[in-house]
């Protein structure tokens, strides 16, 4: 399996950015980690083994990236302005700096996001918000409230926070580029209660503004590595 590491020093975020690439040629599949989770979280929980033929037959290239959310959404000693300011520049670093990255690795520009529990989330709030740079979403058992702030609120929050900016989205071309995406969210009956049911709302919202979602319910797939190892098999 081609496998490569790189790291580099982002502006954008002012520390040092590492990445694995997984690969050697096919779609590119941007991986989000989990929580506080590093780059190398689906290399350690053996997903690249389970994703091996798709890698080494070319169909599939991973880009294994660091989401700073230590840094952003679950740093309770940080005011939640700075937070979100820092997650936002986060994705100036995913658009400006790992995007052109996998343009010069591969010449290929259908490109999906995906992630589990936190990363699905990420995958998720990032496709909406910038949907040029996303054809697919891969989003498995996410949860999609963000009451990570102590009933703290702001614009930036807010449009940080699918549940609620969707129903207030209007822009018609904007609109018509999510619509482009093809959306699998998945959760089970055995996931976190929250975040099963915040997939179905999110699912219900997407839907009221004519955003086309793929919504599977699987009966027997508890939160966890094993489960997703599952999924990923099915959906990408």
């Amino acid at each position: 399996m081609h496998v490569e590491y790189h790291k580099w020093y982002s502006h954008r975020v002012h520390r040092d950015m590492e990445l694995l690439v997984y690969g050697h040629t096919g779609v590119p599949v941007l991986v989000l980690p989990t929580s506080y989770a590093r780059f190398y979280e689906w290399k350690d929980q053996g997903m690249m083994n389970t994703l091996g033929d798709k890698i080494d037959n070319g169909h599939l290239q991973f880009y294994l990236i660091d989401s700073l959310a230590g840094a952003t959404w679950y740093n309770y000693n940080a005011h939640p302005d700075t937070r979100m300011w820092y997650h936002n520049q986060w994705e100036q670093y995913v658009m400006h700096e790992v995007y052109p990255f996998m343009r010069y690795k591969n010449w290929n520009t259908f490109t999906i996001l995906t992630g589990a529990s936190f990363g699905a989330f990420l995958a998720v709030n990032f496709a909406l918000k910038h949907p040029e740079y996303v054809n697919k979403v891969v989003a498995m058992a996410g949860g999609y409230e963000t009451d990570f702030f102590g009933g703290y609120h702001s614009s930036d929050i807010y449009f940080n926070s699918p549940l609620e900016y969707i129903p207030n989205m209007h822009d018609h071309y904007t609109l018509e580029r999510i619509r482009g995406i093809d959306w699998k969210l998945v959760t089970s009956t055995w996931d976190i209660e929250e975040c099963r049911e915040t997939t179905i709302q999110l699912s219900h919202k997407m839907w009221s503004k004519g955003i086309w979602n793929q919504r599977d319910i699987w009966n027997d797939a508890p939160h966890d590595w094993p489960s997703w190892h599952r999924m990923v098999r099915v959906y990408l």
